[in-house]
């Protein structure tokens, strides 16, 4: 059975059956998932299997934003590490299959606190732990070498801020917005501002509670980091802003009147302040864990981790206001992946793109 009108079941079982994933004529149903709103998300059973299908959206969406082999391939390098991910299964980049190339990946049995009514309930101290592990993830997966994960042919010799206004310039100019000035203005007053980065580190591009899945019997501990279409190597500091944009008032914006804010929800959870801290304090022990064959060299490697990060937090304003500003121009591109992109739809979407700027501009000039 396939998802109406998006996944030919029977083309993915095929497919799947040449790769010795199905037995030869098995039959598979595929069944749209909540979340992975950018790139569609779709339960795949039967045949002995039960997998999770990641493909681009099948029509608008923004250039760049829906690679399926840069998805695959962070995922895979960090597989089996101190960072969990789901486990890949496999990649096809022929669109003649299901009409759009995609991937399969293992299903997890989690939890994620993405919503306020996610985390309402929690005792105070499971909430502290949910983000404390949070942030220190996030500090273990910049303490991984790229090149060393096999990631090195990602890196650019643009400098990671640079390349990455011009591909944000892009696609709001992709985006069916329409003429923003303020948008302009923000992103000018961001290029006269760039700031010198360290050395490349795996950047997820959009990490954030709703990305993290967390065991569901030991709530406290990640199960896997999702959703990694804006995966690059960059600068640390650009995942801390992205992180504290969403924690933030952005954050609060767009979840009006859906339920409330996450990080509001629960008093338990760490302000923005306690993100940092923690995030620290894990650079410091992911550092010393890096390089080095005498406690003395090791002891070295982390202080020069720590140092290097504590250098780039100094610019957490600029990457916060960066991240918030990507966020209205993915909620102008969700104008292009609209079906009736008029009306209500079209107002709250303005709506978010004016206020989000807003923040942007505020943020930066802090």
């Amino acid at each position: 059975m396939s998802a109406p009108g998006v996944v030919d079941a029977r083309a993915l079982a095929d497919w799947a059956g040449g790769r010795g994933l199905l037995a030869p004529g098995a039959e598979v149903r595929v069944e749209a998932l909540a979340g992975g709103s950018s790139n569609p998300t779709y339960r795949v059973r039967g045949g002995g299997v039960d997998l999770v299908l990641r493909t681009p959206p099948r029509r608008g969406g923004l250039p760049t934003a829906h690679d399926m082999d840069r998805e695959y391939r962070f995922q895979a390098a960090l597989a089996g590490g101190a960072v969990p991910v789901a486990p890949m299964v496999a990649l096809c980049a022929d669109p003649a299959v299901i009409g759009v190339p995609f991937y399969l990946m293992g299903r997890l049995d989690g939890v994620v606190y993405g919503r306020a009514e996610s985390v309402r309930g929690l005792p105070a101290d499971t909430a502290a732990a949910v983000g404390d592990e949070l942030a220190r993830t996030l500090a273990r997966l910049h303490a991984v070498d790229p090149v060393a994960a096999g990631l090195g042919d990602y890196a650019r010799p643009e400098p990671y801020p640079v390349r990455q206004l011009r591909r944000w310039r892009r696609q709001w100019a992709a985006s069916a917005a329409g003429p923003v000035p303020a948008v302009e203005e923000v992103l000018t007053a961001l290029a006269a501002r760039v700031p010198d980065v360290g050395p490349d580190r795996i950047v997820h591009g959009d990490y954030n509670l709703a990305n993290v899945m967390y065991e569901r019997d030991r709530p406290e501990r990640v199960l896997a980091v999702l959703d990694w279409e804006l995966a690059a190597l960059g600068p640390a500091a650009a995942d801390v802003g992205q992180l504290l944009a969403y924690w933030g008032p952005a954050g609060r914006l767009l979840a009006a009147g859906r339920g409330g804010h996450a990080p509001d929800a629960n008093p338990g959870l760490p302000t923005t302040e306690g993100l940092l801290a923690a995030y620290l304090a894990e650079c410091a022990v992911a550092g010393r864990g890096a390089g080095g064959s005498t406690a003395a060299e090791r002891g070295a490697a982390g202080a020069d981790h720590v140092a290097r990060d504590e250098l780039n937090i100094r610019h957490i304003p600029f990457w916060e206001a960066f991240a918030v500003i990507k966020l209205a121009i993915v909620c102008a591109g969700a104008l292009g992946r609209a079906a009736d992109p008029s009306g209500e739809r079209r107002e709250r979407i303005a709506s978010l793109v004016t206020g989000l700027t807003a923040i942007a501009r505020d943020t930066l000039e802090e």
